[in-house]
């Protein structure tokens, strides 16, 4: 009787998963955000959450948990229910790193997330208040040595790519650029173009319109090579050869979330990033849409650990 039991509550809990899996979705999603509004990876969600709800017939609602280094968002989602109707855009250079910049973490990287696709990539800019007499790098390299610990550059937090772009800017430069975390690249604009600090380290969609409305000063991207966006703007390995950062945006979900959910939201995804307006739209705001299998992206993340792992440790930093 019991092992009948048994084999019907087994047999329950598949037709329990296959039902959701074929109804999903029938709620609005909710797509967490793991910095402030505004900032690059809130330009890159709002980009194409609108015609990816569309297209799964429920609304997609953006919800910004900035703060701790990515880790609210992250923790959040890592700890939501795994039925698909909390995802998380995940920069995941930014998680690689996390796993070993904090001592202690509540979840696991790797374990803890189910991959649904890559989404997109960027390069990062380096930008200054125009009241700073500097136009470029070789410019900045030599107002920073005049003004030995004097000069500072914002970013999206402590150890994120952002952070460390700088500190690789200071290690192939020479320099001494302050670091001043914030809640996500937004806050960290607002500041430099109000002049409390005097530069910033951020994603190149988030700056490109403050430039080329001469609101900032653009130093430098972090590619090999000029954007195709703006290719009036020089890349920093121009004068820093080899010099490169680059982020990387994914889309995961709650390890758990029935296989059947990420398929879908991996193929509904795809379909949209695709679609020519969308793609339009994000290049032309420094996105380079990318795309992949579910298992892809679990290798990615896997590698990016590992890639991290040495360079934060080498760099002694550490977060608690």
């Amino acid at each position: 009787m019991r092992k009948a039991m048994v084999a019907i509550s087994i047999i329950g809990l598949f037709f329990s998963f296959n039902t959701q899996a074929q109804t999903y979705p029938n709620q609005p999603i909710k797509l967490v955000v793991p910095f402030a509004a505004g900032g690059p990876s809130d330009v890159l969600a709002r980009g194409f959450s609108q015609k990816l709800g569309e297209s799964l017939g429920q609304p997609i609602i953006i919800d910004n948990k900035p703060g701790a280094g990515t880790n609210l968002a992250a923790e959040f989602v890592a700890k939501s229910k795994a039925d698909g109707y909390t995802i998380f855009l995940m920069m995941v250079g930014t998680q690689a790193i996390n796993e070993t910049l904090y001592k202690k973490l509540s979840y696991n990287t790797i374990k803890d997330f189910s991959p649904i696709s890559l989404v997109a990539s960027s390069s990062l800019m380096l930008v200054a208040n125009p009241s700073v007499p500097v136009k470029n790098v070789s410019d900045l390299i030599a107002y920073s040595k005049a003004n030995p610990g004097k000069i500072n550059f914002g970013s999206s937090g402590t150890g994120t790519p952002l952070h460390l772009g700088g500190e690789l800017f200071n290690v192939q430069a020479g320099t001494s650029l302050v670091h001043v975390p914030y809640k996500g690249a937004a806050p960290a604009l607002t500041d430099v173009l109000g002049g409390q600090i005097q530069t910033a380290m951020v994603g190149t969609p988030a700056a490109l319109p403050l430039v080329k409305t001469g609101k900032l000063t653009a130093i430098g991207v972090t590619s090999l090579k000029r954007s195709s966006n703006a290719p009036e703007i020089p890349a920093i390995a121009e004068t820093l050869p080899k010099f490169e950062v680059e982020l990387v945006y994914a889309m995961v979900a709650p390890t758990g979330t029935p296989k059947d959910v990420i398929n879908k939201l991996n193929a509904q995804l795809i379909s949209v990033l695709n679609n020519p307006e969308i793609k339009s739209q994000l290049n032309s705001k420094g996105f380079d849409v990318i795309t992949s299998t579910p298992e892809q992206l679990g290798e990615y993340i896997k590698s990016e650990v590992s890639k991290w792992a040495p360079i934060v440790k080498k760099s002694g930093a550490t977060a608690d």
